[in-house]
């Protein structure tokens, strides 16, 4: 039986969150969210928002950009794992393995979040992650010509 929302741990909120990334599943990523939960992205690009307030919200941002986006996640390595027990703050670095339909291989995309978790809710998400890479990823930018030696 899966545990009620209030029992789960942030280290549980993250994993959860990972899955959802893997099944690029909007619903169950927004289900994490506090009702009034926000998620920033401070290092925004052009075509992105700077943030989604509210649980609908997220729900609302992340099934256009994820439906949109031919970009699977193949795998969410954790690089590192940060946590304040005392406040429910939880700082992971991550690095995103992700592939298109179209294209040989698979690429990758670094990535730190910063999550605040109350009773089991994110009430606050930070998201970093590299939108040069990104914009690669989904071919709205390529790679600059490389300078001779």
């Amino acid at each position: 039986m899966p545990r009620p929302p209030a029992a789960r741990t942030p280290r549980e909120v993250l994993d959860r969150f990972h899955q959802a990334m893997r099944d690029k599943s909007a619903d169950d990523l927004a289900d994490l969210y506090a009702e009034d939960g926000v998620h920033e992205f401070p290092f925004a690009f052009p075509g992105f928002p700077e943030r989604y307030e509210g649980r609908e919200r997220v729900r609302e941002g992340y099934r256009a950009t994820w439906g949109s986006s031919p970009v699977r996640v193949r795998e969410v390595r954790s690089v590192a794992v940060h946590e304040d027990p005392g406040t429910g703050t939880l700082v992971a670095e991550h690095v995103v393995v992700a592939e298109t339909p179209d294209a040989d291989g698979t690429f990758t995309i670094p990535g730190l979040l910063v999550l605040h978790v109350k009773d089991g809710r994110l009430t606050r998400v930070r998201d970093y992650m590299d939108g040069l890479s990104v914009a690669r990823a989904r071919g709205l930018l390529h790679e600059p010509p490389t300078k001779p030696n």
